[in-house]
């Protein structure tokens, strides 16, 4: 059984060495600015699910056309996320708590 030797090729080198560097770190402000959208969008989507789920009530409740189980359904997505939301709110005062706490 004969042994081929590896050859690799040169593009596929270039890609591999593409991939391995590593990006350059952001400055505070884009870092605070891309925290900060994050958390925007993540309460944004929050709201947007309460006020899905109150619209499904309200719909419910004035006799329109609507399935009871699709209200249930998004009545408790909106009480996860929102339950969610308050448990990582919790742990990031938790921290931040903890950070005051230590002594230099």
């Amino acid at each position: 059984m004969a042994i081929n030797p590896v050859s690799l090729n040169l593009a596929n080198a270039q890609a591999i060495n593409d991939t391995n560097k590593i990006a350059a770190a952001p400055t505070p402000f884009e870092a605070q600015q891309s925290f900060a959208n994050t958390l925007k969008e993540a309460i944004a989507s929050v709201n947007h699910q309460q006020i899905q789920s109150d619209a499904m009530t309200q719909k419910l409740i004035n006799g329109e056309d609507v399935e009871l189980h699709e209200v249930m359904i998004s009545a408790q997505k909106a009480s996860v996320t929102l339950n969610a939301t308050m448990e990582v709110r919790n742990k990031a005062i938790e921290a931040y708590q903890e950070i005051m706490r230590m002594t230099i």
